[in-house]
């Protein structure tokens, strides 16, 4: 399994534990950033991830501090359903019903064990499909 993992500066720390987390289980993790504390535009990082995502064809868990604008900004982006999780539960539903190939987690507002856990449940759970492949259907052509 191989994951992109990205940040802003405000989520720097939580994604840096996920990543050693996730390279001591074996995982091959491509880490794009941030790689410091210094102030940056949460933007930059979600567009750089979802371009990864989309060309390698990989999931991508993408942080900052609220999870609210990385997930926004990714969802710009066709081909990406980026799930805004609190919970393993939504980790869960985010990927066996909406099928979710980013992972958007708050990293100033999740201890990092719960982090890990919604981390492994998003990368464990396969998409249910059937009915729920005829809804993914039906938005993803939507704003076009």
């Amino acid at each position: 399994m191989k994951l992109v993992i990205a940040s802003d500066h405000a989520a720097f720390e939580a994604k840096e534990a996920l990543v050693a987390y996730l390279k001591a289980k074996g995982i091959d993790v491509q880490d794009i950033g941030t790689h410091s504390l210094e102030s940056t535009h949460y933007p930059e990082w979600a567009k750089k991830l979802v371009h990864e995502v989309l060309d390698q064809k990989v999931q991508g868990i993408l942080l900052c501090g609220s999870g609210i604008g990385v997930s926004i900004t990714a969802n710009r982006f066709k081909g990406i359903r980026a799930a805004l999780c609190h919970d393993e539960d939504d980790a869960k539903m985010s990927r066996l019903h909406n099928d979710a190939n980013v992972l958007c987690l708050a990293g100033r507002k999740t201890p990092i064990e719960q982090l890990k856990r919604m981390v492994d449940v998003f990368t464990t759970t396969e998409f249910e499909g059937g009915r729920h492949q005829t809804r993914i259907d039906q938005f993803n052509n939507l704003g076009e």
